[in-house]
């Protein structure tokens, strides 16, 4: 039986080397043929067993006939008998060795341009991304002394902090972009500019409280023993948003701003106190803290990365969900072709074959997708804490509370439908060996553009926007660590992918039908070109194959004489 498929496996394809009896078709009539086939096979065996009963039946007027002996196959046709095995070297495998050596050239470097080219994707969004750190933007907002009631106090701390911020800017390394905003711009509320945080509207902001300066120099002057440096200023981030990227530009360059301001504070701060007081009027001896280190910042991360099992569901443990949804393809084909294959039953209508591969696809694709979500539950990711505040630190808050797993699980569906069916497509329209390369770029696609923040890439990169792990990986973390919501654009992006692969699906289809029948009806001529050129290169052997062979064909007709003789 002709064995049909409705799409490509991973699988080598060996150019010239078809065999008539087991191409695969897609058509209607496939099944029918295959019967006539069978039919014309049985009749075939038949008159074999009546030419051997006449045989036997002649026995006694002389020696029986004797057919050669040949293979038959399936459908009936005979080939011809088997030859005995030669050397690498032997001539009569001259033409076929420079073929094949001519295709494993070709198809390294096939592969080699393909392998390159895509892990040029992969490198590239890495390659500028201390250059490009400015990008990240740090919002620094000067509060002291310009809210009431102190707005009568000259302000200290929050001009130093300022220059402290100018003087990184200034010293040329690289560093994320800060910008001086002002505190009207959040209506002086400083609890505004961490919401801000929150809202993706920066990444980091350093806060310089309002009364700063007003508590300092009160610590000092009157003696306040109960100072606490830490009330002088905040730095907000968010590192749930991107954990690599908090680690590598953000946090970094934030202790930098903390060392620099707290190690040349006293100086400054002390050479100010002495120009309108005496060191008698100074109650150092009662709150030294006000003099060394006279400030510093409370750190105040709003969502925390965490915990560690929460790694895979926003990074590796996607690239699986590409891949599952990739080979449930070859799984499940054998399956789909029985309707095709007339055993008992008529075959199913190509246009019904469609959609009943469409509907169990999609339907395998949930099955497959709450499996893999269960494995994050499995080792106790959080997954029904309550949401939590937007200004204050939360640990391990969710974004729907108990229903969290439920919308984790539909993500999950929707992006293994976006993932899957783009590869079913491209999997009919390109073919064998081609699938594998189209795999390798899906997968290099969307780590790259997935895994890594987007506005440390080229422009090149803005497409990454628009692929689908972008937008799994920023609404999974949206869900599980309670971060700004764009999840509605998110989806919105994967339902475009799925409905575009959804309306292309039956035209692959057809297009694949189309081609095998092709495939089929060109089979017969390219083996005959095959045999052909074979025949051609034993007569007319290249000078190749000349020079690397040990032996001539007038060598292999002596060898034979010799031996009939014998």
């Amino acid at each position: 039986m002709p064995n049909l498929a409705l799409g490509c496996q991973i699988a080598p394809d060996y150019e010239n080397a078809q065999d008539s009896d087991t191409d695969s078709t897609i058509t209607e009539e496939g099944p029918v043929e295959e019967a006539v086939e069978q039919t014309g096979t049985q009749s075939q065996d038949a008159s074999d067993l009546n030419i051997d009963k006449a045989e036997t039946q002649h026995e006694g007027l002389g020696e029986p006939r004797t057919r050669p002996a040949t293979l038959r196959t399936k459908s009936g046709r005979s080939q011809q008998p088997q030859l005995e095995p030669v050397g690498f070297w032997h001539w009569e495998m001259a033409g076929v060795r420079m073929h094949v050596i001519k295709l494993w050239a070709r198809t390294n470097l096939i592969l080699a341009v393909a392998i390159f080219t895509f892990l040029c994707l992969f490198w590239g969004a890495l390659f500028n991304q201390t250059r490009l750190s400015r990008s990240l933007g740090v919002w620094v907002v000067d509060f002291d002394g310009k809210v009431p009631p102190y707005q009568d106090i000259e302000p200290f701390v929050g001009p130093f902090v300022t220059r402290a911020v100018g003087s990184l800017i200034n010293s040329g390394g690289p560093h994320p972009g800060y910008t001086m905003r002002s505190p009207a711009e959040f209506d002086n509320d400083p609890l505004k500019v961490r919401e801000s945080v929150w809202n993706f509207e920066a990444w980091a902001a350093i806060i310089i409280n309002p009364n700063a300066t007003a508590l300092l120099r009160s610590a000092v002057i009157n003696g306040n023993a109960s100072y606490d440096p830490l009330g002088s200023g905040q730095i907000i981030y968010n590192s749930a948003r991107d954990q690599t990227t908090t680690a590598s530009y953000i946090a970094p360059s934030l202790t930098m701003i903390q060392k620099i301001s707290v190690s040349s504070f006293a100086k400054e701060w002390i050479a100010h106190l002495l120009q309108n007081a005496s060191v008698s009027d100074l109650h150092i001896d009662t709150a030294p803290q006000a003099i060394f280190p006279g400030i510093e910042f409370t750190i105040y991360d709003l969502r925390p990365f965490g915990p560690p099992i929460a790694t895979p569901a926003v990074s590796i443990g996607l690239i699986y969900l590409v891949v599952l949804s990739f080979f449930s393809f070859t799984f499940f084909l054998p399956i789909h072709m029985k309707y095709l294959a007339p055993k008992g039953h008529p075959p199913l209508n190509f246009k019904h074959l469609i959609i009943w591969r469409y509907i169990a696809t999609v339907a395998s694709y949930f099955l497959l997708s709450l499996t893999y979500s269960l494995v994050s539950v499995t080792y106790l990711m959080p997954v029904s804490n309550a949401p939590g505040s937007h200004v204050w630190p939360e640990t391990n808050p969710t974004a729907y509370g108990h229903g969290t797993f439920m919308v984790y699980w539909m993500l999950n569906w929707i992006g293994m439908i976006a993932f899957g069916i783009a590869s079913e497509n491209m999997a009919m329209l390109l073919g064998t060996p081609w699938t594998a390369l189209w795999l390798i770029f899906w997968i290099i696609s969307n780590v790259a553009t997935g895994f890594y923040a987007l506005p440390l890439a080229s422009r090149f990169y803005r497409w990454g926007y628009a692929w689908p792990m972008h937008n799994i990986v920023e609404a999974t973390r949206q869900i599980l660590f309670d971060l700004h919501p764009r999840i509605g654009l998110n989806v919105g992006i994967l339902l475009t992918w799925c409905v575009v692969n959804t309306v292309l699906f039956p035209f692959c289809c057809y297009y694949m039908r189309w081609n095998s029948a092709r495939q089929k009806r060109m089979a017969a001529k390219r083996e005959a070109e095959w045999h052909a050129k074979m025949e051609k290169e034993k007569e007319q052997p290249s000078f190749l194959a000349r020079v690397t062979t040990l032996n001539s064909r007038a060598d292999g007709t002596r060898m034979r004489t010799v031996s009939r003789g014998v």
